[in-house]
């Protein structure tokens, strides 16, 4: 019984990190957007990753962030 009073929050936060994943794949026309979108898919994405493994979702919020982030500023929106 508590195994699974444990699971239903984690599949709680995993199904919301993949909606939020998905409402935010659209997004992002000019520097500051990709960014802001890297950002979010980034933290949500490894707060997914640390739920799912059992490490510190808030640490993995962060880093997810900031590696997001990095890569939707370094992003060029031009496909030539």
């Amino acid at each position: 019984m508590h195994t699974q009073i444990m699971k239903t929050p984690r599949v709680l936060i995993l199904s919301a990190i993949a909606a939020l994943t998905l409402a935010l794949a659209g997004c992002g026309t000019t520097t500051g957007e990709r960014t802001a979108s890297g950002a979010g898919i980034g933290a949500a994405v490894g707060a997914g990753a640390a739920a799912a493994t059992g490490g510190s979702v808030t640490k993995g919020a962060v880093i997810g962030g900031g590696v997001g982030a990095a890569t939707g500023a370094a992003t060029d929106i031009r496909l030539d």
